[in-house]
């Protein structure tokens, strides 16, 4: 995610945190210092919030491992200031697999409460009177996880409460009509946060959490539709077969020339008939920004993104061009560039054929 500080990697998952994660901090020191309390008693609230993300970072986890359970890879976590997000490649389209990752992060907070109490009893000998809950570090880190268990099972798709009901609904309908109900209620739950927020308790999180819980219910059923009606076709299907290549040695005024030729933005630098790398229209610009016309392509190009077979399902191409955000994916036939996929053709390709489905 862009604008995020890399912390570190676990079992091949990359962690980042929003540079917005500061400001909470900094928002949570002051607002203490505000109301009277010590530099001590600030600092001692921002550990708090530092060990409560912790348990959403681990809450996170849980999503990340139990998905690995079912070959779906996690690329990274990000902490932002209003939760963390688990970007999977995927999630399980089998149904039951789905309730059980979506039901895994929920887990984990029961868990680290439960261990809390544990803890607080095996030191104090009882449990956590009223006081404590209210001032007591623990107590109160034990209540924190339990509001996160509640409130991520609300059924507002696609937190985790909305993944449980879509798995659900998906064991006794189509897919898509269980992605698109949980995004209704979801979108629905979505705008409640947000009146809630400006109406009720004057929480601008809520409205954001709105805002976030509406788009993302959004971004996925249209993704779903997307990849339902990719289903059954390849990537020879689909592909762009008249385009233009650069070779790696050819200098960065052969690619403007191609670029004010014709209408394709990106283009595959080949060496022989092998890929080797891509040349997006970005990449092009910023180079002629620095006054390389005469720098070769090899210099400035990226590395080509996985390539592509004619035989290749388009679902994969789909995950490709979203996962790991290239904009161009060569096709070859026997290691020889064949064609190319963007996602504007894909998306080309399922208007043209949602079309062809309705007429007939």
């Amino acid at each position: 995610m862009r604008w995020s500080l890399k912390l570190g990697q676990v079992l091949g998952i990359k962690l980042f945190v929003h540079w917005t994660f500061l400001i909470l901090l900094t928002w949570v020191f002051v607002m203490h210092l505000g109301s009277g309390d010590s530099a001590a008693a600030a600092a001692q609230g921002v550990l708090f919030v530092l060990v409560l993300f912790a348990c959403v970072l681990l809450h996170e986890m849980g999503h990340a491992l139990t998905a690995a359970r079912y070959g779906v890879k996690t690329r990274d976590i990000t902490l932002l200031p209003i939760g963390g997000v688990a970007r999977l490649e995927r999630m399980p389209t089998e149904p039951k697999q789905e309730l059980l990752v979506a039901l895994a992060g929920p887990a984990v907070n029961v868990a680290i409460a439960g261990l809390i109490l544990l803890g607080w009893w095996a030191v104090m000998g009882r449990m956590p009177g009223p006081a404590a809950w209210e001032t007591e570090f623990f107590p109160q880190l034990l209540a924190v996880n339990l509001f996160l268990v509640v409130f991520n099972m609300v059924p507002a798709f696609p937190m985790d409460g909305g993944r449980v009901l879509r798995s659900l609904l998906a064991q006794r309908m189509d897919y898509i009509r269980a992605t698109l109900i949980a995004a209704r209620i979801g979108q629905v739950i979505a705008v409640g946060f947000a009146l809630a927020g400006v109406l009720a308790v004057g929480n601008p999180l809520l409205v954001l959490i709105g805002a976030f819980v509406f788009l993302g219910a959004q971004s996925e059923a249209q993704m779903v539709r997307v990849s339902r009606t990719l289903q059954g076709g390849t990537v020879h299907d689909a592909m762009i077969t008249r385009f233009r290549t650069l070779s790696a040695g050819d200098p960065l005024r052969v690619a403007v020339h191609e670029l004010l030729a014709g209408s394709q933005q990106d283009f595959p630098v080949v060496q022989g008939d092998t890929v080797v790398g891509l040349l997006t229209r970005t990449d092009l610009v910023h180079g002629l920004a620095q006054g390389h016309t005469d720098r070769p392509v090899s210099e400035i190009m990226r590395p080509a993104c996985e390539v592509l077979t004619e035989n290749d399902h388009l679902e994969r191409s789909y995950e490709l061009l979203r996962q790991q955000k290239c904009s161009t994916v060569p096709v070859v036939r026997d290691g020889k560039l064949v064609g190319m996929i963007t996602l504007e053709n894909l998306l080309e390709w399922v208007m043209v054929n949602t079309a062809l489905r309705q007429a007939g």
